[in-house]
Parts: C-alpha cells; sequence; structure tokens
C-alpha cells in the first residue's frame, strides 16, 4: 500500500522526514486501508478504513457542543459490544446535513458490512457476518455541505480489497495523512508497557489544528492496543486521561461538531483480566496511555493553524482544580495574550488581565507570575530582578513559551497548552474551503 505523495505534498513534510516520526509497526487484530475518494480537487488520500476482523472492544468520548454531526449521532446510537470498523472521512463534516446525511452513514455502512463480510469469507478460516451497526463512522471537514455519500460509497470496495492485515510505519502514516484537513503534518504515537507479565502496544494517530477547544479538544483522535480490556475499562481509563491531555488544550477557543476521541482494543495479548482501573496491574497502562494521549494533544497545539510558537501554562496552588484550569484557559484563549506572544511583546499586563477575567477569587498579594525562568510579579508586586529585556530575549529566541502564575492559597495544579496567534491564521480561516 504506497503513501499518496499528494498529502505529503499537502503537508509540508517529505518521505526523507519520516525518521522523524516513531515506529509504529504491528498491532494483532487490525487491518488499516487508505484510499481516495475524490473529495478533494487533488488525489489525494481522503477516507481511510479501520478494520477488526475478530471485532474490537471500544469506547469514546465525543463533543460537548450542542450541534453535533450526523456521525456522531450514528456512533451514540450503536449499542453492539464490539466494533468490527470505523471509517473516516475529510473534506466534510456531515454536519447540518439533517436525515440525508445520516441516512448517507446507514447506506455506507451496510455497503461496507457486505464488503468485509465477503472478505471475511475469502479471507478467514471461520468468517463472519459483519453487521451495519458494528461500524463506527469519523467524518471532518466543512460544516454545511452536502454528504458525499456516493463518492464514499464507491470508494468503500477499494478500501476493502487495499486492507492490510500487517501494518508498518509507512501504513500508519498514510492513515494518518489521510485523515488531514488544514494539518501541516501526521500525527502519531505509541507507546509499550506491561500488564502483569504480558507486554502490550498502545499506538494512536489524530487530526487537528483549528477549532479546539474542550469538551473535547481534538477533532479526530484514535487509539488501538492490543491488551485485552472491557469497554468499561476502557471507557473509564480514556475519561479520565482525556481531561489533562486534550480537554487541556486550546488553538482558539472554538469548539468542533464533530470531535471524537476513541480507544479499540482487539484482545489478541491474553493479559491478566482487569476488573478495576485502580488495580496495580493496570497503572503502566494507564500512564502509557497518558502519554500517547498527552503526545498527540500537544501535536495538535504544535500544529494549531498559523502557529508559531507552542504555549505552555502552568497554574499552581489553587484552591480547587477547576480555578487553575479557568485561569488556565482564561489566559490560553486570550487574543491579547496570544498576539502579545506573536509580536515578541513583553505586555505582561495582558497576562495579569486574563488572570483577572477569569472570574476566580485571587489574593493578588499572593500572585506570582514568570515568563519561562524570569521572574515577572512576587507576591503582587513587580519583581526587583524583573528585566524587561531578558523578557523579550526570551520570547524572540524561544518556540516554546512557559507562563506559570502561582496563585498561593491551595494544593491544586492545572496545565494548559496553546499556540500563538497570527496573521497565518487568519489566512488559512479565510480561505479554508478553496
Amino acid at each position: 500500500m504506497a503513501i499518496n505523495l499528494k498529502n505529503f505534498v499537502k503537508s509540508q513534510i517529505s518521505l526523507t522526514k519520516m525518521n522523524n516520526y516513531q515506529d509504529l509497526d504491528h498491532i494483532d487484530g487490525l487491518a488499516i486501508s487508505a484510499v481516495s475518494a475524490n473529495l478533494y480537487n487533488d488525489p489525494r488520500d481522503d477516507v481511510v478504513m479501520f478494520y477488526f476482523r475478530d471485532g474490537a472492544n471500544y469506547a469514546s468520548v465525543f463533543t460537548q457542543s450542542k450541534i453535533v454531526s450526523e456521525n456522531i449521532k450514528w456512533n451514540l446510537s450503536i449499542k453492539s459490544k464490539k466494533i468490527k470498523s470505523l471509517i473516516i472521512n475529510t473534506r466534510n463534516a456531515n454536519t447540518f446535513t439533517g436525515i440525508k446525511g445520516y441516512q448517507g452513514l446507514k447506506e455506507i455502512a451496510e455497503e461496507a458490512s457486505m464488503l468485509l463480510s465477503k472478505k471475511q469469507t475469502e479471507d478467514e478460516n471461520r468468517p463472519k457476518k459483519i453487521l451495519s451497526n458494528e461500524i463506527l463512522f469519523g467524518c471532518t471537514g466543512t460544516i454545511g455541505e452536502k454528504y458525499p455519500t456516493e463518492k464514499i460509497k464507491k470508494s468503500i470496495e477499494s478500501l476493502v480489497s487495499k486492507v492490510k492485515y500487517t501494518q508498518n510505519k509507512p501504513i500508519w502514516m498514510k492513515a494518518a495523512l489521510g485523515i488531514m484537513t488544514t494539518d501541516l503534518g501526521p500525527k502519531l504515537a505509541k507507546e509499550e508497557c506491561e500488564i502483569g507479565s504480558k507486554k502490550v502496544k498502545i499506538y494512536g494517530i489524530a487530526k487537528g489544528s483549528g477549532m479546539i477547544f474542550p469538551n473535547m479538544a481534538t477533532t479526530l483522535g484514535y487509539i488501538f492496543t492490543d491488551a485485552d480490556l472491557s469497554n468499561d475499562i476502557l471507557s473509564k481509563l480514556l475519561k479520565k486521561n482525556v481531561e489533562t491531555t486534550f480537554n487541556a488544550i486550546s488553538c482558539d477557543g472554538d469548539t468542533s461538531t464533530n470531535d471524537m476521541l476513541s480507544i479499540f482494543s482487539t484482545g489478541k495479548i491474553k493479559n491478566q483480566n482487569i476488573k478495576n482501573i485502580n488495580d496495580k496491574k493496570i497503572k503502566n497502562f494507564d500512564e502509557a496511555l497518558h502519554s500517547v494521549l498527552l503526545n498527540l494533544a500537544k501535536r495538535v497545539v504544535a500544529d494549531g493553524e498559523g502557529a508559531s510558537k507552542f504555549i505552555e501554562i502552568n497554574v499552581s496552588r489553587a484552591k480547587t482544580e477547576d480555578n487553575a484550569k479557568k485561569i488556565a484557559f482564561s489566559i490560553a484563549n486570550s487574543p491579547l495574550v496570544k498576539t502579545a506572544i506573536t509580536g515578541n511583546d513583553t505586555n505582561w499586563g495582558r497576562i495579569v488581565m486574563a488572570i483577572g477575567k477569569s472570574n476566580v477569587d485571587i489574593e493578588v498579594n499572593k500572585l506570582s507570575i514568570k515568563l519561562g525562568l524570569i521572574k515577572i510579579i512576587e507576591k503582587g508586586q513587580l519583581s526587583k530582578k524583573y528585566i524587561e529585556d531578558d523578557a523579550f530575549v526570551y520570547m524572540k529566541e524561544s518556540k516554546k513559551i512557559d507562563i506559570t502564575v502561582d496563585l498561593g492559597m491551595g494544593k491544586k495544579n492545572f496545565t494548559a497548552f496553546t499556540m500563538d496567534l497570527t496573521k497565518k491564521y487568519i489566512e488559512i480561516n479565510t480561505d479554508y474551503r478553496s
């Protein structure tokens, strides 16, 4: 399965840079394919299929927007305990498409179930019929445009015929490239760990660069593991770890109608049975899952539309975690803070402003603020050691900007991640559909 070079041209990366990405290899029980359904003006890969021959346990979290895409409605209606396939399209969000958009998914699912069932008969010793209600969808792209049902439906035969039962780095790269929209590059991450005495893999891909803000806080994110974990355990682990990863990022303060993060377990590694997420045997998996999610979430922010700088905001010693979170996101979502960082403007008053507008009660005489290692405010007063030129040099020379806010009022902390706001962001979003 060759990588479609059109995706690399679109993404501003090259084949020679593949060594900059982790070596994702094979997960037993999973198959992958990606093809072009000609949803774009150029023949780049724009439809991706993940196929679980024996089914996969799964869990998902979705956007909290009050307007959601038809594929989110479809996914929420699925009652099957195991999923057989995940189909993702770009270019079209399938949002505000009504009954026709939903019916389009039904038609595609029926086509996929028929062809995958046929493939089971051809490839498996004990073939199983695959049902349309065992298929999930991911959609991303423009809201309100007619869903291209026929184009995607016609691509299913090619998707099924090109399924690769054994994965390698190029195949994972092909899938990650195939789900991109305005992303400048693919997003992949991996970890390996042990559950008891069994070594398991956790692989993930994601897309997202704009319309990023909790809850959820990416457009699409998919995690795959060969561990044997129940739907309940997967759900609890995902919900726990999403709070400090994908729900800790913001690019522009806007929440998508299509946000979706899912985890799939093929169960091919027969680890010890886990009945509780507090079981010590799952601790390593829990930490590894958090690492994969955080890695992907940071990649989404770093690839924020027009981003030139990655910003990490640490709020410490708050009375509650919610208070810390409110302040962190008040800073992260402030256009004044973000543009100041773009312009290397050391106007720390914008950070103070953002703290104040968070609607969190603070004691100013306990407030301290740092930019990197540079102390700006100490206990409510401008630091005697503060030199503006030092702050300017730090902002100008650093691609990663650290803002630390110490409230001095409690023991709770929260870290948010965002990017600066550049002229390029405006250019991208005024020319999004061309």
